[in-house]
């Protein structure tokens, strides 16, 4: 029964393991998590035990296979399977582990696979964010921990007071059918239990405070379950019969479609999209922010500035199908990791191309990161300009060229373009974006010294968007033209906890084909809207884009829905809900309606997303 003692050590040394783990994270991300007492820490280091065990049970499953091997055959291969199992197993925690800490500071959620997925489509720009510092010392201090942890492993576990087998036949039969009971006893482990509900990540959310349900999380089931759970769409977030679900969406999107007459004094405008990255309405004075993105304040008194407009979702890869197709962002995949379906979106390249538009994009970086270029190939933009068309030596940035080059080369190419035809642009900014590294100081802005070089970049950017601006303006095709604001995904700055007002952000319409006075609008919406409006604005129908609703239409729903990792919102009118996906918990609202109608869009996008 020795093999079983082994095993049972092995499994108690993972736990060990693992709230070690849990004790360098809280080391490393104290800040982010937020400050709380030690009775508040325990409980989070209890809550992720249950998380650990599954892991650890993961670990231990090899072993105790090899372990009843072992009272039949005893043989050097048998050790030699099972050292070199313990190592891969110490590696992959090893990896995680550091991977986690670090990047937890930059995305605000434990480890899943979306960073796997950004890697793999582009392994600079996944790695763009990090230091050099960081780049160098991670990889030592994996391999370190690596080599640590497994020697610890296959140092107890080659005990000869762990490893003696049964000497006779009766002894063996007794000890396999122990080591099969056993195997019984791990599956129950692993899989959280024998009840209806099998191991998931709210297992370990026990608190209001969204860090310390984070602390107790163990990463390597984050990753795995995040993982194994990224094609079964239609089965995610089922929270009512579809019937309901779906005359619950129909009621939010019941008005029929219209156009808007009396705002454009050009039928068929040059459109300029700019997609600022990680902006956010506290960055503006007028929405009541930080004097830091000024020129955008000053152009959003131009023009049309929407003062209740959020962001879908936190990252690009989710805000770009969002605001060309008007599909929504998820909080557990992205539909751009999905080129089969991603290709059967609507676009507004493909709606504008009915009237004779060519389209064309614009992005200083990598522009095969997270499968953006199979995106907009689909899209239907002809011309795609990316880091890749620029010399070498201007790709002085970690996301390749800085925003001033990226306008230079958009506003050249604009100047040289045809005006027999109507434009598409669409233009990507990338330098607002960690690590903040930017060709530009401003002294004026009024910022803590850890906070100035973040501030400095979105005060960049902004110049950079400015002087595109007004460069257009000075041009004769200002009179065509119609620009239009958004940023990509929630703000980076300033850091704010709560979740609604991080993804409030600007939405801003300029430019000389207006033909409306400048004013604010009040009517609540986001990224998703973008596409029915632009079109209602042209005269043309958007009914394709079923998630999408025209801003100007008074007889709409009009309402926000965003998301992140493990939560989603909704806003309208009667107010503001946060809902967290792992505890089934709302918060801001005891409106049992909102909540009702947050679920069943939810489940109306998985449902969408399956049938792509």
């Amino acid at each position: 029964m020795r093999g079983l003692l082994k095993v049972a050590v092995l499994f108690v040394l993972c736990i060990v393991i693992f709230g070690l783990q849990r004790l360098v994270f809280l080391c490393l991300n104290a800040e982010a998590l937020g400050s709380h007492g030690l009775a508040d820490y325990m409980r989070a280091f209890t809550a992720g035990v249950s998380l650990d065990a599954s892991i650890a049970g993961y670990v231990c499953s090899v072993p105790l296979l090899l372990s009843i091997a072992s009272q039949w055959c005893q043989s050097r291969i048998i050790r030699y399977v099972e050292c070199s199992w313990l190592s891969i197993c110490a590696f992959l925690i090893s990896a995680i582990t550091i991977l986690d800490a670090v990047l937890y500071g930059y995305w605000g959620f434990r480890l899943d696979a979306t960073p796997i997925f950004y890697f793999a489509t582009s392994p600079a720009s996944a790695m763009a964010s990090a230091t050099t510092a960081q780049l160098i010392v991670c990889p030592l201090v994996i391999l370190a921990l690596t080599a640590g942890i497994a020697y610890g492993l296959c140092r107890i576990t080659a005990l000869k007071s762990l490893n003696s087998a049964p000497t006779t036949r009766r002894q063996r039969i007794i000890a396999t059918i122990a080591h099969i009971l056993a195997i019984g006893a791990l599956f129950i482990v692993i899989r959280g239990g024998v009840t209806v509900s099998t191991m998931n990540l709210s297992r370990a959310y026990f608190s209001q405070d969204r860090g310390l349900n984070h602390l107790a999380v163990n990463p390597q089931f984050s990753l795995l379950y995040s993982l194994t759970h990224q094609g079964e769409f239609a089965s995610q977030f089922h929270f009512m019969d579809d019937d309901e679900a779906q005359r619950l969406f129909a009621e939010m999107h019941s008005a029929e479609f219209s156009p808007v007459d009396s705002l454009l004094n050009v039928d068929n405008p040059d459109i300029y999209i700019i997609i600022a990255e990680s902006f956010s309405a506290h960055l503006m004075p007028t929405l009541g922010g930080e004097p830091i993105a000024m020129r955008m304040d000053s152009l959003a008194a131009e023009g049309l500035l929407f003062t209740r407009f959020y962001a879908n979702g936190f990252r690009t890869d989710r805000a770009i199908p969002a605001i060309l197709s008007g599909f929504p962002s998820q909080p557990t995949t992205s539909v751009m990791k999905y080129v089969e379906k991603a290709e059967n979106l609507p676009s507004l390249p493909s709606a504008l191309s009915t009237r004779g538009y060519d389209a064309s994009y614009y992005y200083g970086g990598d522009i095969n990161f997270t499968n953006m270029s199979a995106y907009l190939v689909s899209a239907g933009f002809g011309s795609i300009v990316c880091d890749a068309d620029f010399p070498i030596g201007l790709r002085l940035s970690k996301w390749g060229v800085h925003d001033h080059l990226l306008m230079q080369r958009a506003l050249t190419d604009i100047a040289a373009e045809d005006d027999s035809r109507p434009h598409l642009r669409v233009i990507q900014t990338s330098s607002s974006h960690e690590p903040f590294d930017v060709p530009y100081s401003n002294s004026r802005l009024r910022v803590t010294e850890k906070d100035w070089s973040r501030a400095n970049a979105f005060a960049y950017t902004d110049s950079c968007i400015g002087d595109f601006v007004a460069r257009l303006k000075a041009s004769p095709r200002w009179e065509r033209s119609l620009v239009v604001i958004v940023p990509d995904h929630y703000g980076v700055y300033p850091a704010l906890d709560d979740l609604a007002k991080r993804h409030h952000v600007p939405l801003i319409i300029v430019g000389g084909a207006l033909a409306c006075p400048a004013h604010h609008i009040d009517t609540i919406g986001s990224q998703v809207d973008i596409a029915a409006t632009v079109l209602a604005m042209l005269g043309l129908p958007a009914e394709q884009f079923t998630f999408s609703k025209n801003l100007f239409d008074p007889e709409a729903q009009h309402f926000a829905y965003f998301t992140g990792q493990g939560y989603m919102g909704m806003a309208d009118d009667s107010g503001t809900l946060i809902y967290d996906l792992e505890t089934d918990k709302a918060q801001g609202t005891d409106d049992d309606s909102l909540i009702r109608r947050a679920q069943a869009y939810l489940q109306t996008i998985y449902q969408s997303l399956s049938d792509l």
